[in-house]
């Protein structure tokens, strides 16, 4: 059996698409992804401005460890429309997009197809599942295309939509069933960044929390914030070990069945021991850098 690429999404570290002059930084700060925020971050008149300051930066990958991403403005608005159309006109899109207000994975399957041409049909997704619609199909959402490497919990609009606070108990079973859509498709998981700056006792709690339910990563706003979002995700030398084990048995077996100390280890296990080295080489990589 062949080896299974993963790529660690322990952290996304946004980017307001004003301010061009914090991506260098941003990239510099040790994320696993940056986005550039075209949406939430930008107010409707600089909308235009803040897609121009954009595209150009992706014409140089100085950080080929760092998945760089842009997140474009609702398909149904003009502004999202005109996002697309700046990433289908151009030699050097993003390599990734975060998708707003998705409600069905029709939705996505039109995105699919619009960026078919050209250096757009390279194109990634990440899709934010921020509405009721989304949760009620999010299995499907997260199977609608093949560019999909991750959902992101939208936790302030879906809290508005299921109305009830932004809080983990009420949001417990939305988070869940994202870990249930997610696992199925097997994709990536981020939950919504913690906000509060001032608490990183706060947000280490809920990035443990996260981590045990079994999303993959957590975005932030702030690069203090990435070293309590790596603590909870990246796993400790025993685990690395182990998987290390896990993996070397799953390349040399050509039956299917890889049993590490009497146990029987199947694929969905694989993959997470995949995305473990995946993790610990990104950690190496990162000290060497």
């Amino acid at each position: 059996m062949g080896k299974i690429e993963v790529r660690p999404r322990r952290s996304l570290l946004f980017v307001p698409g004003l301010r061009p002059d914090r991506y260098q930084k941003a990239l510099d700060a040790g994320a696993d992804i940056v986005c550039i925020d075209l949406e939430d971050a930008v107010a409707g008149p600089r909308k235009a401005e803040a897609r121009e300051l954009t595209m150009p930066l992706f014409k140089v990958d100085t950080h080929p460890h760092v998945e760089r991403m842009v997140r474009i403005n609702a398909l149904s608005t003009p502004d999202g429309l005109k996002d697309l159309t700046a990433i289908i006109g151009s030699d050097s899109p993003p390599p990734s997009i975060m998708i707003p207000k998705i409600r069905s994975a029709e939705e996505v399957q039109l995105i699919d197809m619009l960026l078919s041409t050209g250096q757009a049909r390279k194109v990634r997704f990440c899709v934010i599942v921020e509405t009721n619609q989304a949760l009620e199909r999010a299995v499907e959402i997260a199977r609608a295309s093949e560019r999909i490497d991750s959902l992101i919990l939208g936790a302030v609009d879906m809290s508005a939509d299921l109305r009830c606070k932004k809080a983990w108990e009420p949001l417990l079973y939305a988070r869940s069933r994202l870990v249930h859509a997610t696992a199925s498709a097997g994709i990536d998981l981020l939950d919504v960044p913690f906000l509060d700056l001032e608490d990183p006792d706060g947000l280490q709690e809920e990035a443990r929390r996260c981590a045990d339910l079994g999303f993959t990563g957590k975005a932030s706003i702030h690069p203090k914030q990435l070293p309590v979002i790596h603590s909870a995700f990246t796993p400790d030398q025993a685990t690395i070990e182990r998987a290390r084990r896990i993996c070397a048995a799953f390349e040399k077996d050509d039956t299917g069945l890889v049993v590490i100390d009497g146990e029987l280890v199947e694929l969905p296990v694989v993959r997470s021991m995949y995305r473990v080295l995946a993790t610990a080489e990104r950690v190496a990589a990162t000290s060497r850098d």
